[in-house]
């Protein structure tokens, strides 16, 4: 019998990744971004956006700011992070000895170890993606009042959002063991045909460790494209500077 395919996955490519290597469920949204929002963004930060909103606008003296200076920048950091998570130890396959059987393939591996590198790699994406921001805030913040007003509300957003993206991005690790165990699994069934319901087959035998590295890098890179879009927009709106 064939298997019933899933429910296509709207979003980010980021959520795509996810829902095509695991089995979970991941729901569509339901609310507004707007109501979403309402429901993350305690009282003090509220008060702190409201403000931030109702300052009145300051007189700037606009300063130069050379706009395509800062989109190599944002380029530089993308590409540092970039090579950051390619070239991670958890992407280095040991060398081994040819397999006399399928369960001699995952000797030694741990997901423990995976696991430790994910997190290693969102603290390492978190602060570089953070300097960013606060670069690009401040070149902001040296053009017009308009713009130094959305200066300032990225920073409280980012203040009033950073424990909710901390909340949701750490699911990432916790659905690849499931695809871990996945893959080591059907390796050791000796299964020809260890797939996600509705996806392409897995390889099997010892070749599995290397499916799964593959995997969790595209979710990293996946997770890079969502963690810069903040900074991407600082750098859109630095753009329209007439002086930039």
């Amino acid at each position: 019998m064939q298997a019933p395919r899933r429910a296509t996955v709207r979003g980010p490519t980021f959520i795509r990744t996810l829902a095509r290597l695991t089995a979970a469920d991941l729901p569509q949204p339901t609310r507004s971004l707007s109501d979403q929002l309402s429901h993350w963004i305690d009282w003090t930060h509220a008060v702190a956006l409201s403000t931030v909103l109702d300052r009145p606008a300051a007189a700037l003296d606009d300063e130069g700011i050379d706009s395509a200076a800062e989109a190599d920048e944002c380029a530089r950091v993308r590409a540092a992070l970039t090579g950051a998570i390619v070239g991670d130890a958890a992407f280095a396959a040991p060398p081994r000895a040819p397999a006399s059987s399928t369960t001699d393939a995952d000797d030694g591996l741990d997901y423990a170890f995976f696991r430790q590198r994910y997190l290693f790699l969102q603290q390492t994406m978190e602060a570089g993606v953070g300097r960013l921001r606060e670069r690009l805030r401040q070149k902001l913040s040296a053009q017009s009042a308009d713009l130094a007003r959305l200066a300032a509300v990225d920073a409280v957003m980012e203040r009033a959002l950073s424990r909710r993206e901390r909340s949701l991005l750490s699911v990432a690790p916790v659905l690849l063991a499931e695809r871990f165990e996945f893959l080591r699994q059907s390796a050791r069934d000796g299964s020809d045909d260890a797939r996600v319901p509705g996806e392409a087959p897995a390889a099997a035998g010892d070749a599995w460790p290397d499916v799964f590295r593959k995997d969790m890098q595209d979710v990293l890179l996946a997770e890079l494209d969502v963690r810069l879009q903040p900074a991407q927009g600082l750098l859109a709106a630095l753009a329209t500077n007439p002086h930039g």
